[in-house]
């Protein structure tokens, strides 16, 4: 299932939520402000101290920015909405 490490109130990060969202797709929303577990889990996995961030385990794809997620996103879920 699709990870998506986000802040809440993250203008990016809503509109990768929305994107999501658009394309109907199952995904997990974690929760990661600054100094919390999560936000230590999103470092780990991904490198960079930076939301939002998605993680896609079942395609080994790790990304941050929300242009280049949302790309992505459309390339390899758009049809399947």
């Amino acid at each position: 299932m699709i990870e998506l490490y986000q802040f809440e109130q993250c203008p990016y990060s809503r509109k990768v939520r929305e994107k999501l969202t658009e394309l109907h797709l199952d995904w997990v929303a974690r929760s990661a402000p600054k100094g919390s577990p999560q936000r230590q889990k999103l470092i780990e996995l991904g490198g960079k101290d930076q939301v939002p961030f998605l993680y896609d385990p079942e395609k080994g794809i790790k990304l941050y920015e929300s242009d280049a997620i949302i790309a992505y996103l459309e390339k390899e879920y758009g049809n399947a909405a």
